[in-house]
This record gives structure tokens, C-alpha cells and sequence, in this order.
């Protein structure tokens, strides 16, 4: 038998989710991790972020790492996404592809710093629509 669906949580926990996984994203790299993995953090920032907007909203997802779909659920509960946030669903192939070793680039620095900035623009987006609502 299936296990239960876990329970749906606040938005209020899935914002602070979003921000653990940002401040981990932005962190100076030590030599052992790998730009992959800080931009794992990135793509979760975002991921957690955006549904952290779609509970405050009363926003029924499907539980995926999919940043294109979360953001296209946003936007038929009538959200207007932000043309600047749309480069986001770049970060869905660090969800999974880029925390196993495979047959991928290593992630360069500069493409940490565009997941990070992604990251932390969504993150703010989400969190400034939050605070409209209240």
C-alpha cells in the first residue's frame, strides 16, 4: 500500500526552506563542494520558493523539482510571472542530473553565479508577492 501524502505545510515553512537553501547556495565554496551542489541549492531555493507562493495562494502542485511547471501552475491560479523570472526553469537540471556523478560538465563558477542570482531574485519575487498579500 502506498504511504499517505505528506502533509501539505505553511507557506511561512517552505519560504524559510527557500531561504536555507539560498543562503547555502550563496556560501564562499569550500575546496571539498563542488559548484553542482551549490547550485542544487539554487534550483531548490527556487523550487521551495515557488510553492511557498503557490500554498499562500491556495494553489493545488503536483510535488516535482520541475521549476517551467511550477511556475506554469503559478500562472493558470492567475499569477504574472516576471519575463526576468522565466530564465529560472535553467536551474530544473540541477534538480537531479547535477547531484550524481554522470556524463555532464562540471558546473563553472559562472554558471554558480547565474543559478545563485536566479535564485535570489525568484526568492525575493516570491517573497515581496507574499507580503502583498497580507
Amino acid at each position: 500500500m502506498p504511504p499517505d501524502k505528506p502533509p501539505m505545510r505553511t507557506a511561512g515553512e517552505w519560504l524559510k526552506r527557500a531561504r536555507s537553501n539560498l543562503a547555502r547556495a550563496k556560501q564562499e565554496k569550500p575546496d571539498e563542494v563542488l559548484f553542482e551542489d551549490l547550485c542544487f541549492d539554487a534550483q531548490q531555493a527556487v523550487e521551495k520558493a515557488i510553492k511557498a507562493l503557490l500554498v499562500s495562494r491556495g494553489i493545488p502542485f503536483r510535488f516535482v523539482h520541475d521549476i517551467g511547471e511550477l511556475l506554469e501552475t503559478a500562472s493558470r491560479g492567475g499569477m504574472s510571472i516576471p519575463e526576468r523570472l522565466r530564465d529560472a526553469v535553467e536551474l530544473t537540471g540541477f534538480a537531479v542530473e547535477a547531484r550524481y556523478p554522470g556524463p555532464f560538465e562540471a558546473v563553472s563558477e559562472d554558471e554558480w553565479r547565474r543559478a545563485v542570482r536566479l535564485a535570489d531574485e525568484t526568492v525575493e519575487w516570491v517573497e515581496a508577492m507574499m507580503n502583498d498579500d497580507h
